[in-house]
Parts: structure tokens; sequence; C-alpha cells
């Protein structure tokens, strides 16, 4: 079925939120075929104590929860997840896999959850399907006669915390330490420029924090699209007056104006709140010269108050005590002429000015940022620059201030803490020796750039991914498909086809769907990446059977149950990563920075310049929509905001040509 249905593409003038985001929701319930009543019994649950959490987003839950705790996008995902449509063995006999790949991202999940593990059969280049002892014993077997060091375990942030412990626990007994993860792809940049940076490899803020901020910088996080539910936390900083500056290539309505959902007064009087304060679009790649804008004005201020014998602009006690390398930094910034700033970043300087000034003014600034600034070549150096622009005002380690690394979805983190790293150093390799008896593996496992250069190479000659659409989410996905046939053995656990699962290796079981396990009441899934509430999927909706119900026969049963988690215990949620190290109040906070915070990091490049942005540069057209990550891209066939419907295919050819697109020329 290729996609013959056109593209629309048309202006959008609603602000998000309000009735869009409740036409949206009404959409997606009925394409998806799910019992109405239950399925809105159970979003009513949705990012709640003692229901469970939301597989979209990672933005945490409050402390006390809205009526409905969902957004338009949670509410998407689960019904995706909670579909009454089913991919059957039938579909697979009269379809191939060459013809599977005519078809969009977005129809092939829209066939439904897989009902039965499947076999690739390269004769046919068909799938067969096979019973799950078949299924095992092929995998085993090929295991067996391959390199451990061959070997890759790829996992996506969509499984639970039990099964990517398990999974984890599994590689290591087999021999390597090759499990790289989405995250890779995502925030890997946050947590190495974090850790020289400030430290830790995690963010600083809580969702509290939002309440006491007077001042909110934003870069590359697009809220009305990866993270809906913020836009509550930015509604409520917006009427307090609290400034809302932000940096992205395009003017996205999520960071314009919001009409809360919730409010039946907004709702019937189409009453909307305006967001942001100031709004500059940077180039695309431009986000270092636009930081090192700020800080050069920064500067400027600093000097000029202190030529008028007024206080520091600058958090001088806090850079002494906590920070090193500050006068190396400021020599470069101040080194920076305003017109290669300008031509870097696409902004005036007179723009860039008035947001220092008005950062300047503020007490306590959170610095938001999502994958519009990790996603790049780099990535690093992006968020070393806003690690720096806060050092500068002390804006770590107090209340309403701090790192706030977005995250792209649920669980993420929450793999890294239950052992899925390629880096031994972050797994506790000795109490996993001595609870299990064996010696896991030392040495450095493959990442996923590494795991594709491996496969380029033939040195990687079997792949086992855990959830996922892998090779939809890499960079060069043409290479890399080019010479995935090559592979020994792929195998893709997962609960609906993707594209991944239609590029085979000799030996393929790319729809071998987890054996999901009946509860007796709530399914306990695992721990979330942000406010640790349990996630608790449930197999059936309210009871009924029929729709609603596994896509996979049930093999186990156990009895389940629920427990409080420590977030809902507490009430809190941390945003982005974790920040433990800078959780409370200013004065035990500063005291933990019992040495420096690694300091203020040089975000240049050898040349002590700016990185270049050649127009054309295939990077260029996927870093202006800073959305989220790419493996989720297929769920969003159809872009309000934007008013997009279909996908839009961009060719060589089309890179060649100056296209305008929202003002903006790609």
């Amino acid at each position: 079925m290729a996609d013959e249905r056109k593209p629309r593409i048309g202006p959008y003038e609603d602000p998000a939120g309000g009735w869009g985001s409740v036409k949206s929701v009404v959409e997606i319930l009925k394409r998806e075929r799910v019992p109405i009543p239950s399925t809105v019994r159970e979003l009513w649950r949705q990012n709640k104590p003692r229901g469970f959490t939301c597989v979209s987003c990672a933005w945490p839950q409050p402390a006390k929860p809205a009526k409905f705790e969902f957004c338009e996008n949670g509410a998407k995902a689960s019904a995706w997840e909670l579909t009454s449509l089913r991919t059957t063995p039938e579909f697979f006999t009269r379809h191939t896999c060459s013809e599977l790949l005519g078809w969009s991202d977005h129809d092939l999940e829209q066939q439904g959850r897989l009902t039965h593990p499947m076999r690739y059969d390269r004769a046919t280049d068909k799938y067969v399907q096979c019973e799950w002892d078949e299924a095992f014993r092929a995998i085993g077997s090929e295991l067996k006669q391959l390199d451990p060091k061959s070997v890759v375990f790829y996992a996506s942030g969509r499984a639970s915390l039990e099964t990517s412990y398990l999974y984890a626990l599994f590689a290591r007994l087999y021999g390597n330490n090759n499990l790289p993860d989405s995250s890779n792809m995502c925030h890997e940049a946050t947590g190495v420029a974090l850790r020289k940076s400030v430290g830790s490899a995690v963010g600083t803020v809580v969702l509290d924090d939002f309440a006491k901020t007077d001042c909110i910088v934003f870069f590359g996080q697009n809220a009305g699209v990866n993270s809906p539910r913020m836009l509550h936390d930015l509604q409520r900083a917006a009427k307090r007056g609290v400034p809302i500056i932000v940096f992205n290539p395009l003017r996205e309505r999520g960071l314009e104006r919001f009409t809360n959902p919730q409010s039946p007064i907004e709702m019937l009087a189409g009453k909307e709140t305006p967001l942001a304060t100031q709004y500059l679009q940077v180039r695309a790649g431009g986000d270092i010269a636009a930081i090192a804008g700020l800080c050069k004005a920064l500067l400027a201020l600093d000097d000029e108050a202190r030529r008028g014998g007024d206080n520091s602009v600058l958090d001088q006690a806090f850079i002494a005590q906590h920070c090193h390398g500050f006068d190396e930094f400021a020599a470069f910034v101040r080194a920076q002429p305003w017109a290669d700033i300008e031509a870097a970043s696409g902004l005036a300087r007179e723009d860039l000015e008035r947001a220092a000034a008005t950062y300047a003014k503020a007490n306590a600034v959170i610095g938001v940022y999502g994958m519009g600034l990790t996603q790049h070549v780099l990535g690093e150096y992006n968020i070393h620059m806003v690690a720096n622009l806060l050092l500068m005002r002390g804006n770590i380690g107090k209340p309403g201030a701090g790192l706030c690394p977005v995250r792209g979805h649920s669980n993420v983190q929450g793999q890294r803490t239950v052992g899925i790293a390629d880096d031994p150093a972050l797994v506790p390799l000795d109490r996993l020796a001595q609870q299990y008896d064996f010696e896991p593996p030392r040495d450095k496992g493959l990442n996923t750039v590494e795991c594709c250069e491996g496969v380029l190479k033939g040195t990687v000659h079997g792949f086992i991914g855990l959830g996922g659409n892998f090779l939809r989410a890499i960079p060069e996905q043409e290479r890399v498909n080019a010479a995935w046939s090559k592979l020994r053995l792929t195998v893709q656990i997962a609960t609906k086809l993707n594209r991944s699962h239609l590029v085979n290796g000799e030996v393929a079981l790319p729809a071998a769907v987890p054996r999901p396990h009946r509860a007796r009441g709530r399914e306990r899934q695992g721990t979330s990446a942000l406010d640790r509430g349990f996630h608790q999927l449930h197999p059936r909706f309210g009871g009924q059977g029929g729709s609603g119900e596994p896509g996979t026969e049930v093999r186990n049963a156990h009895r389940g149950g629920t427990r409080k988690s420590h977030a809902a215990a507490e009430s809190e949620g941390s945003v982005g990563y974790v920040g433990r190290r800078f959780r409370d109040d200013p004065g035990r906070d500063r005291a933990d920075l019992s040495g420096p915070v690694q300091g203020f990091q040089h975000a240049h490049v050898a040349t002590g310049r700016f990185p270049s942005t050649k127009p054309g540069a295939r990077t260029r057209v996927e870093d202006i929509y800073r959305q989220g990550q790419l493996h989720r891209a297929a769920l969003a066939y159809r872009h309000r905001f934007r008013g997009r419907t279909g996908s839009v295919p961009v060719d060589d050819d089309a890179l060649q040509r100056s296209v305008q697109y929202h003002g903006v020329r790609l």
C-alpha cells in the first residue's frame, strides 16, 4: 500500500491546547478503535498515584495532579498501545517485505499490535508464523555460534525496568557490554557535557522550581509537541509575569500561546495565555554563537556596573568558590566580534543584548533545552554553553534555577540505572558478579554509533533490538541499511510493525513479540526515568474482554499488585535527569558543592571560531524542526501546529533548492 495520499500544508491559527487538542484526542481514539468509556476511565488514572505513568514524554507528575493529568500526546500514546487493531499472520501472507518497504512509517504501525512471533523466509520475502519455542531455539542456536563480542543488544526506552534489567544481565552473561540505547541518539551529549561542566551528568532542577523561578530561557525544546504537559507550568509562570525567552529556528505555537483544555473558562471564552516574551529565531546550528552573544552582553553589563560603582552583574562569589576556567572563558567570549556572532547566529546584536538584560535582572533562572541542542555534531559544546550562561550568575543549586534537559520519552534514563550501558564504569559489575556467580565482561561495549560502524565494517554479526525503530533512528540510514542484510542474526522484540523489521539479516525474527503477563489487578511495569512512578499498563480495560486485550497470546500468569512509589509518596518529580545533588534549599545545595563545579568549558572549535553552518547541509533540515527522537516520528502523521498532514519527503534534489517554510529558508 504505497502512500499515494498527497501531503497538505496550510496555516494553523489556533493556540496550543484548546479545542484543537480535544479534537485530536477524539480522532486518535476513533482511529485506534478503542472502547471509549473504558479508555476514558484509564486516561483518568494516567500520571496519578496508584495509576500509571504515560509512555509518551518524560514530563514528571505534579504534586497535585489535575483531574485529567494527561495531554493529547499522552492520550494518543496510550490509545496507540491499547489499540484493538491487530497485525495477524494472515497480513504477512498478503505482503512481502519489499512491498512493505514502500509503505509509510505511519501506515506500517497503524496495522495494529502483532499477535504472533514471526520468522523471516528469505525465499518468499515474507514472514511466516512460528512457535515461541522454535523462535527461542533458533536465536539460541545462532548466538552459540557467534562471537559474543560481535553481537549487539540494543534497548529502546519503551521497555520496563524489570525487562531492561534482565536484558542487560543476559547480554553480560552472554559475554559483552554491547548495550547501546536510544539515549545515544538524544541526550548522550547532556551526560558528557554536564559531567564536565557541573560534575554531574544530570539536570539540576525539580518540578517545583518552575513555581519559584523568575526567568526561563528555552533552547531547542518544542514543548507543545514533545512535552505538552509542560505547557501548564509555563502558563502558570507566564501568569506570574515570568519572562520566557525562546531560541528556536521556527516559531512553535506551543511556545507562543496556550489555551488550557482543562479550564472551562478558557475553553468557552476562547482565552489564551501568551508564553514567550521574546522569541529569537536563531539560525539552525547557531546556538553556540547566540549564547556567546548573551555571555558577551553580560560581560559588558558587568563592566558597566563596575565602572559605575554598582554591584557586579555576575555572581562573583559563586564563580570564585565553585568554578574554574572563568577568566579563559571570558577572554574567549570578549574576543568574538559582534559581526561574527550575528552572522553565525542569525540574530541581531540588539536582540541578544535585550535578552541578556532580561536574564541579568532575574535572580533565579532555569535553562531549558531539548534535542534541538543535543542532536548535533557539536551537541556537547551546545550544552557547555548553556551551562556557562547559568554559571555566570550562579544559577545552579538554588530554588527556581538550574539546568533542565527535557527527555524525549519516559524510561530512557531509568534503563541506565538498571544496567543498560555500554560503559562498564556506569554499572555495578562487582555486585552482579557476586549476586549471579559469574564474571561479567569489563571492557567497554559498543554504543549506537560504534554499532553502526561495526555493521559497515563487517565486525558486527548479530543484532537484538528491545523495542524501538533502530534503522529509522540512526544517522546515515541508507549506508547502514545496505549493509544490514550481511548480518547473520537480527531479532526485533516488538509489539508493532515498523521499518526496522523489513530489513533483515540471514536469520531474522523481526516480529518476536514478548509474552505479556496477565495480572489479577494491575501490572507493575517498572520505574520511570523522571518521577520514579510505576508504569502500570493494563492488559484489560475495565475487566472486559474483547477489544483492549493484549495482542499476543497469554502464556503465563502471575499475581499482580501495586505499591506506592517513592515519587508518589513525595509527590515530587525531577525534570529531565534526576538531579539529587542540587535538589533542596540553597544552603544545603551550595554546601554540597564541596569542590569546584568543574568550571567553564570553552565551546569553540579548534580554530577558536564558531562552527560554520553551510546552507543546504543535510543536517540543517532536521535541526530546524527540533522534534523528539526520530523513532517516535511515525506517531505523528498529522502535525496540526504546522498545518501539515502526511509525510513530506526531502530528497537530494530538493536539498539543492531554496525552500521557504514558515519564514525560514532551508
